[in-house]
């Protein structure tokens, strides 16, 4: 038997492998499928299921193209959707067999409605693993707000409380030394306090895990619903692309690696009111870049920031990209349903600069000009632009927390006539903030490069945080 997580950093998400006796089964596959294809072949093995655990969210999945690929049979939970492909829609407690190994579903409804975890029985018949999907994470739970969207007569209280069953009743009667493997880790928006660990046995997550300790059912509702953010836009969409279907992946890359001169991506631009994603490292964007164009980094959070910052996966999108990295930007576009990638900048921003266009910059200077400048006028406009959370936790005295994620709303804390020194932990969100600004037309953002962890790191300003009211306490 061949078990195998792999598990994708920018999405903090996990897919299995399973092989056994020249059958396999891939379960929650990315969009690309052509590594799964490589390891069959590789192995001598036939994919024979393809496993979802839930109508995924936050990615989609390859379940479609696998499927057409390999003739595998697409495996759902127990569900009343009605999907846009051939899937079989599974009974709680059907098994199913690979090879010399066996899984069965075990319906658990609460991240989702449908949400199913896949229980392993290995060659030997032990019950060794299970794949938990959404409904269990190391060190957390599935949020229990997503399929609100999906089915309108669903609450967030009543999934809580449906998760609240699953949980006890299906999962942690099962035997301590099962190891538990589940659809994401940290950095995923899939849950709030996700360790990260990639797997764990089920006994110790018992034991540490705050959702799994003993407690009322209306205690735990209360324990889930606290301090769930609202989830980037572009999840609702993605369920539905998961549900009804998609275009084939090579289709949609072969639109994005689309290459046009200068000439054509202006004229594109201009035709089509796409927006211009430029995905180069921060300062590299600082020092020039096609005006009107935002930056969101390939090598940070890509995915969820395209998706909280560009809300609708049907957008036009022109790509400026390093070169040699064009296709992975429209592969990552598509994992999370960006499929309008029009084509990219033939020869990157040296193209574009070299062919004497206008060109923008944005300034950015280092903390210890910063701290030069503040010490001349100790009544500068400081936009920090994390998360609330890491604000309220610590922060430079007098500062404004304007978050990148409520950008419309933070714009209204800026006045287009004063000059904002922007940071946000380490440089990769405030350079975002400003090219957005920048973009819509505010031209006085100064970005502090290395963010609050060099600002703290120079010792040279004054910070502060979080000191609890004596009505609090």
């Amino acid at each position: 038997m061949i078990l195998e997580q792999i598990y994708t950093g920018c999405l903090a998400q996990g897919a299995y492998y399973l092989a056994s006796n020249g059958e396999a089964a891939i379960i929650d596959p990315l969009r690309e499928i052509q590594p799964y294809l490589d390891r069959a072949t590789k192995d001598g093995v036939k994919i024979k299921y393809i496993f979802e655990t839930h109508f995924h969210a936050d990615f989609v999945s390859g379940h479609v193209d696998l499927a057409k690929a390999t003739g595998a049979t697409i495996v759902f939970g127990p569900t009343t959707m009605n999907v846009g492909f051939d899937a079989h829609i599974a009974t709680d407690g059907e098994v199913f067999t690979i090879g010399d190994i066996k899984l069965k579903v075990i319906h658990t409804p609460g991240h989702t409605m449908e949400s199913s975890c896949y229980l392993l029985t290995d060659d030997k018949g032990k019950d060794s693993a299970i794949f938990t999907g959404d409904t269990l994470f190391i060190g957390d739970v599935g949020r229990p707000d997503l399929a609100q969207k999906v089915i309108a007569d669903l609450t967030q209280d009543k999934l809580a409380r449906h998760l609240y069953h699953s949980l006890r009743d299906k999962l942690m009667p099962l035997a301590d030394d099962i190891i538990v493997y589940p659809a994401h880790g940290a950095g995923s928006a899939c849950g709030k306090n996700m360790s990260k660990e990639t797997s764990d046995t089920l006994g110790n997550q018992k034991k540490v895990n705050y959702a799994l300790q003993e407690m009322s059912e209306d205690e735990f509702v209360e324990k889930v619903l606290d301090g769930l953010m609202p989830p980037p836009g572009y999840f609702p969409q993605n369920v539905l692309m998961n549900i009804q279907g998609y275009d084939p992946i090579q289709k949609v890359i072969s639109n994005g690696m689309t290459a046009l001169t200068p000439e054509e991506f202006e004229a594109r631009a201009n035709e089509t009111g796409a927006v211009i994603l430029d995905t180069r490292a921060a300062q590299d964007f600082a020092q020039g870049f096609v005006p009107n164009s935002i930056n969101i980094g390939i090598d940070g959070n890509f995915a969820v920031w395209v998706g909280t910052l560009v809300p609708d996966i049907k957008q036009e999108i022109l790509l400026v990209t390093d070169e040699g990295r064009e296709e992975e930007v429209v592969t990552r576009l598509a994992r999370v349903g960006y499929d309008h990638a029009l084509g990219h900048l033939q020869g990157g921003f040296n193209s574009w600069k070299n062919s004497g266009k206008e060109i923008d910059t944005i300034q950015s200077i280092s903390v210890d000009e910063f701290a030069d400048i503040q010490a001349k006028d100790a009544s500068l406009n400081i936009l920090d632009v994390r998360k609330a959370s890491e604000n309220f936790s610590e922060r430079i005295e007098g500062s404004v927390n304007a978050t990148l994620d409520y950008i419309n709303e933070s714009m209204k804390l800026v006045d287009k006539n004063k000059t904002y020194y922007v940071h946000c932990a380490g440089g990769y969100r405030s350079m975002v903030f400003a090219s957005i600004l920048k973009a819509r037309g505010y031209d006085n953002l100064i970005d502090i490069a290395g963010g609050f962890n060099a600002i703290k790191a120079s010792g040279k300003f004054k910070t502060t945080d979080y000191v609890c009211p004596s009505t609090m306490l």
